[in-house]
């Protein structure tokens, strides 16, 4: 409960977290960096030394931070470990930009309502890793992108915004791929934009209301 939007940095720092390809991570930086929202995307973290991201970060000038899980004997000290280096870089946001791993409840209510995750289904449809294969297996005529706080449950938190892709008729997967994720490029940044520059509130922990 309470409104949050307005009530933070005037230029929040941004982490935005990645394990594999980044073309979210390259549209929310290139947005970023033609005004579409405010603040400073610092920093990209990322769990998975191979991940394309790092490439993508290069080219574009975002140091890289990597925190290797395996380091560690358990998921807590992980967590703590990344949440010592987030206070190091000042993170005021984060954007999960395809980040592979959960985050512990721990984690999340540190960062309460600072979070916000990509998904590309509508949901609660299709939760899960593969969520534009399974609608397109499952035969949907419409499925989407969601945008929306991460709480601490898998796919859960309250949405900010969703966006919707009709089926077309002969499609395969691949064409639906495609066009989800050039929705996911335009949408991520809007909604970003929204909780950083209006006023909101969350009322009973998860219907997320604009204010004003």
């Amino acid at each position: 409960m309470g409104s949050r939007g307005g009530t933070g940095p005037i230029r929040p720092s941004i982490a935005v977290f990645c394990s594999g390809n980044g073309s979210n991570f390259e549209a929310l930086v290139r947005a970023n960096r033609r005004g579409r929202f405010p603040g400073r995307i610092t920093v990209m973290v990322t769990d998975n030394p191979n991940a394309f991201a790092i490439e993508r970060a290069k080219r574009l000038g975002v140091p890289v931070l990597f925190v290797d899980p395996s380091a560690f004997a358990s998921k807590e000290e992980y967590e703590r470990a990344l949440l010592k280096e987030l206070r190091l870089w000042k993170v005021d946001w984060i954007l999960l930009a395809g980040f592979m791993r959960i985050l512990s409840p721990v984690f999340v209510r540190r960062y309460r309502h600072r979070i916000l995750n990509i998904h590309p289904s509508l949901l609660p449809a299709f939760k899960g890793r593969s969520g534009i294969k399974d609608a397109f297996e499952y035969g949907v005529k419409v499925t989407g992108v969601t945008i929306h706080f991460v709480d601490e449950e898998v796919d859960h938190g309250p949405i900010v915004l969703q966006g919707c892709v009709k089926i077309r008729e002969g499609e395969d997967l691949a064409s639906l791929e495609e066009r989800i994720h050039r929705l996911e490029h335009r949408l991520y940044p809007e909604a970003v934009n929204l909780v950083l520059t209006r006023k909101w509130r969350i009322e009973k922990g998860r219907r997320w209301v604009l204010l004003s």
